[in-house]
């Protein structure tokens, strides 16, 4: 085609200019021409259905009908679709009712449904399936975006063949004419989905398509086209840009399209590559039946059933073959004629049968199945058998054939993959005519081909290793002389230089005179057992030696834990001052850990109380609590007051006791002014007891021990009164797995307000009623002001 620019008088005006406006106006009138006409038939359609309802002539029905449209404001066409679709009832009714009711315009209404009622006319009027294309592309996709539109029949071995198309050059269409089976494209991805395959971006899914280089960023829906649970091929639209998520009445306007589509390609059938189209003629359902008859497996040959609008609802069973046996004992004459559900509704149950027949019919794809499970019911009770069934489509019947599997031949599978996943071979042996038997797995075991053929019993111990010999002599002895079943283990030597450790077991068979004349028996390969069996004898070993060397270590841990910090201590007498230390060493051994406290009057006649506990369990913790218990007391002679005796001692854990970290609180009691100045690294803060009341010290702030090489502290000071009670811990006193520190914390505080008598009697109560679950050492030093 030659375009001409609007605003070039001169082009116009030259002979090319004019003969191509020439052109362009003639198509448009017949596009006009073609809109008129089917329009009027449309209007023709009204009028016979109102002769038909009135019982009048066709004058009075076209009055009638010019009298109606006026009342109702609209124009003859649009009044003619809306009687049509009163009528109807169809699909196409359908559509237009949904797009009444979801817009708000009925204008657009109506011209969506007189597009859809032109494109109806115009496919039952067409003769192929191309003009049925062109029809659907001027009247119903062109107005809602679509650039063109491709209709594709189904061949019955899945091929897809372009029937008909719009939108595309001759050149595209002719290169897209065949698409053999299994090729995946658009259109094939349409029929494996009811609703069709709906596409926003060619580009994204990779899948190739007609007109893919036109617009390979365009939108795509591929319908699949059928009509009485057939489908007879594909409605593929192509959009020329991408498109968003299609409403719900677009989805069902397209499938009125493709429903119109199935119709005419329901009556032709697709041309092969190189043939020319000719109407379709179903196959012989007689030819069909001998096929059945020649079968040695059980077929059925079944018809489609439709209801009365025409949806596929069952099969006919129309024909059983001679090898047909039902499984409830009816003969083939019961079952001839009737439905496939009637007959066997387990069908639509647990197997699915039903489904996989109905898609076979739809889609023309065969269908195949191993070891199927089928149920049938005989008398009320399911039965349930194995099969493998095939299904295929021959014209408009569809073949089911199943083989139910042998008894005999699945026992021997089984016990075939028994043998070979437990590495069994088995033998017999005729002892008269000499014949030996063994299985293809024995082979195996032996190293062997089958071509070297089977080795006697008697030459077994040739292929042992000689330090087996007697105790094959034995299980020879046993099995040939004094005829009683045997078994000896053995280590067999392959030819090709590998060892197995093998176990045999035999039994003999005697004759009705008591003559041994067969040996039955089977090899193992039980290698893997027998180093299993000295891989857990070697780890047992290592297991029990590491276990002795824990035990020891714990023992010496635990001992020097005990003789640093016994778990009862006499109490300190101090001057104004009662002082009670309570520790509880963890309950399980392997985990003594590095807790440890320390209460002593230091040669300035302050009193020094301390807390601490070494990250980890054993006896490297044991040990680096030893080291700062001792640190401190030296350092404690210096007169330093807590903070700088922290930070003094952070120097120690990082330098001197290999990279371990500890937490602490470090505190000086001044008897004569009844003070107390205290520093903590990462510890809880101590808790003060005050008649009924417990809370705990104002936080300072202090850096756990050992996390930097200098660290520096803060320090507090509290004044204490008389009566006064001081607690200071471990986290094993409170510590639980399901409870958060200040939950823990707070339950303390309550515990502590309960007030014994003597100090002693306060630190048993917190050990007796502490909840702590972490198993772990405890420490509590007490100080009460007198």
């Amino acid at each position: 085609m030659i375009e001409v620019p609007a605003g070039d008088g001169d082009a116009q005006r030259s002979p090319v200019g004019r003969l191509a406006a020439t052109v362009e106006r003639l198509r448009r009138e017949v596009r006009e021409a073609q809109a008129e006409a089917d329009g009027r038939a449309l209007i023709e359609l009204a009028k016979g259905i109102l002769v038909e309802r009135l019982g009048c002539g066709p004058a009075q029905a076209a009055r009638q009908l010019a009298e109606l449209t006026e009342q109702a404001g609209m124009s003859p066409l649009e009044f003619a679709v809306e009687v049509i679709n009163q009528a109807a009832r169809d699909r196409v009714a359908e559509v237009t009712s949904a797009f009444l009711a979801s817009t708000a315009e009925d204008r657009d209404s109506g011209a969506s449904a007189v597009r859809l009622r032109a494109a109806e006319s115009g496919a039952l009027a067409a003769h192929d399936a191309q003009a049925v294309a062109e029809s659907l592309m001027e009247h119903a996709l062109r107005p809602i975006g679509a650039e063109a539109v491709a209709i594709w029949a189904l061949g019955s071995d899945g091929s897809l063949t372009l029937a008909g198309s719009a939108g595309f050059s001759a050149a595209e269409a002719g290169r897209w004419r065949y698409v053999p089976p299994g090729v995946a494209t658009v259109a094939r991805r349409g029929l494996g989905e009811r609703s069709g395959h709906w596409i926003g971006c060619l580009s994204d899914t990779q899948l190739p398509s007609i007109g893919q280089h036109l617009h390979p960023d365009g939108g795509r829906a591929a319908v699949p086209a059928g009509t009485g649970g057939r489908i007879h091929g594909v409605l593929e639209i192509v959009w020329p840009g991408p498109i968003e998520p299609q409403s719900p009445q677009i989805v069902r306007q397209v499938e009125a399209l493709a429903e119109l589509c199935a119709h005419t390609l329901e009556t032709s059938t697709p041309p092969r590559p190189g043939d020319e189209w000719r109407p379709g003629v179903l196959p012989d359902v007689a030819e069909l039946m001998d096929l059945a008859d020649g079968l040695h497996d059980p077929a059925l040959v079944l018809l489609p059933y439709l209801d009365a609008e025409g949806e596929l609802v069952d099969f006919r069973i129309h024909h059983v073959n001679s090898r047909f046996l039902d499984p409830s004992g009816r003969p083939r004459g019961v079952v001839t004629g009737s439905l496939l559900l009637e007959a066997y509704p387990m069908a639509a149950g647990e197997s699915e049968l039903f489904d996989q027949v109905e898609r076979v019919y739809a889609t023309g794809e065969p269908f195949r199945a191993r070891r199927m499970r089928l149920t049938a019911l005989v008398d009320e009770v399911p039965l349930a058998a194995v099969a493998d069934i095939h299904a295929s489509r021959h014209g408009g019947c569809v073949l089911l054939i199943w083989r139910m599997e042998d008894e005999t031949a699945r026992l021997a599978s089984l016990l075939q993959h028994a043998q070979r996943l437990g590495r069994i071979g088995g033998f017999e042996e005729n002892l008269i005519t000499g014949e030996i038997t063994w299985n293809g797995q024995l082979y195996d075991l032996y190293g062997k081909p089958p071509s070297d053929g089977p080795i006697p019993l008697e030459n077994l111990p040739a292929h042992a290793h000689p330090d087996d010999a007697v105790a094959i002599g034995r299980f020879l002895r046993t099995l040939l002389h004094h005829r009683r079943p045997a078994s000896v283990a053995f280590r067999l030597q392959r030819p090709d230089g590998v060892t197995r450790h093998i176990r045999v077991v035999a039994e003999p068979e005697l004759d009705t005179d008591g003559r041994l004349f067969v040996v039955r028996g089977a090899y193992q390969d039980i290698s893997a057992h027998h180093w299993t069996e000295v891989a857990l004898a070697a780890t047992r070993d290592q297991l029990a030696h590491s276990e002795q060397q824990a035990s020891e270590r714990n023992r010496l841990a635990l001992q020097l834990q005990h003789a640093i910090m016994p778990p009862t201590q006499a109490p300190l007498d101090a001057p104004g001052l009662r002082v009670a230390v309570r520790y509880r060493p963890a309950e399980t051994q392997h985990l003594v850990g590095g807790d440890w406290y320390d209460a002593v009057v230091l040669p300035s006649r302050l009193v020094l109380l301390c807390v601490g506990d070494v990250a980890g369990h054993g006896i490297d913790a044991a040990t680096s609590m030893v080291v700062l218990r001792n640190a401190l007391r030296g350092l404690a002679v210096t007169g330093a007051g807590p903070a700088q005796l922290l930070s003094w001692l952070n120097m120690v854990v990082h330098h001197l006791t290999g990279g371990v970290t500890a937490t602490a609180v470090c505190a000086l009691y001044d008897p004569e002014r009844h003070t107390l100045r205290w520093a903590r690294a990462g510890h809880l803060p101590p808790v003060l007891v005050r008649g009924t009341e417990a809370s705990p010290l104002p936080l300072v702030k202090g850096l756990l021990l050992g996390a930097v090489p200098e660290a520096t502290y803060e320090e507090g000071e509290v004044q204490l009164a008389v009566d006064d009670t001081l607690l200071m811990y471990t986290d094993g006193l409170i510590e639980r797995r399901d409870r958060s520190v200040e939950e823990s914390l707070t339950q303390l505080l309550v515990a502590a307000r309960t007030v014994p008598p003597t100090l002693e009697q306060q630190l048993d109560r917190l050990l007796t009623y502490s909840r702590s679950d972490t198993d772990d050492d405890t420490c509590i030093v007490g100080v009460r002001v007198a």
